[in-house]
């Protein structure tokens, strides 16, 4: 799936940046316009208590869990052409008026969620079938580790208001805008899970959902190719990860937190009608 969303994004980027659409007849109401972007992001996360389910009768939970990103962007010039190894983020928008100042955007955040080992946590619960309350030093070796690292991945639906800054000196197009993105959707996490050193690396489900407001900056160096710096706070609820290892299945855990998160990415306007319809004056 990745790869064909990587494709698709690319062969838009191509079309978008060298050509633009121009259809002869006048943009019709609802749709009048795209855009597509790709990038990359910084996170950080509030602790957790994350709640574990077991399939022999254990449930316990670890209290304030502190996780933490993996953002891997030495891939980007170890691993040039695997450029989904890094946290990545793309969108689709869809521009819904003529001034292209409202847009329905799919955004695809792949952030990576890591509770970090060496923790002293209170542990309670029930493990290994007796009552347990107490603090524990959580390592994957004595009791677990856990990640989203094949992505916490937040896919969601945003609402999206663009506003200029600057015209271009004879006002045909934006230099710069601001603009903010309100949103909602769901979490495709694919969850490592390893307890007492026996681990899987699990596959994707829909795990629970998000919500997320987004603001920042666009810079048009064209009339069609922009940059785009944002600043996101959000909060994700994993109702129903999988837990499973190689010798256990049906293993579930649940925890949620909130998040923060800057995003960096370049994009590409696909304009809908005549050149009369082209100057993106927002």
């Amino acid at each position: 799936m990745s790869k064909f969303i990587l494709t698709l994004i690319t062969f838009s980027f191509a079309f978008t940046i060298f050509g633009n659409t121009n259809h002869k007849k006048e943009a019709k109401k609802g749709i009048t316009g795209m855009y597509l972007q790709w990038g990359y992001n910084v996170a950080w996360y509030t602790r957790s208590n994350i709640h574990f389910k077991m399939n022999n009768g254990d449930h316990f939970t670890l209290h304030q869990a502190r996780g933490s990103q993996r953002t891997s962007f030495d891939a980007i010039y170890k691993y040039p052409l695997d450029i989904s190894i890094p946290q990545y983020n793309w969108r689709i928008g869809f521009y819904i008026n003529k001034e292209k100042t409202r847009a329905i955007e799919i955004n695809f955040d792949h952030t990576k969620y890591v509770v970090e080992d060496g923790q002293k946590l209170r542990v309670s619960g029930v493990l290994d079938g007796r009552e347990i309350d107490e603090y524990l030093v959580v390592t994957p070796e004595d009791l677990l580790h856990f990640e989203h690292t094949d992505g916490a991945n937040f896919l969601h639906i945003n609402y999206v208001e663009q506003h200029s800054l600057r015209y271009s000196p004879l006002k045909q197009r934006n230099i710069l805008t601001y603009l903010w993105k309100v949103g909602a959707g769901i979490n495709i996490p694919r969850t490592e899970f390893e307890f007492r050193g026996d681990r899987l690396n699990n596959r994707f489900h829909i795990a629970g959902f998000n919500v997320s407001a987004e603001g920042g900056i666009r810079v048009y160096p064209t009339r069609t190719f922009f940059l785009e710096l944002t600043a996101k706070g959000g909060y994700v609820n994993y109702l129903n990860a999988l837990a499973d290892t190689e010798n256990t299945k049906g293993n579930r855990a649940n925890h949620h937190f909130g998040y923060v998160e800057f995003v960096g990415t370049v994009g590409g306007d696909i304009h809908f009608g005549n050149k009369k319809n082209k100057g993106n004056k927002l």
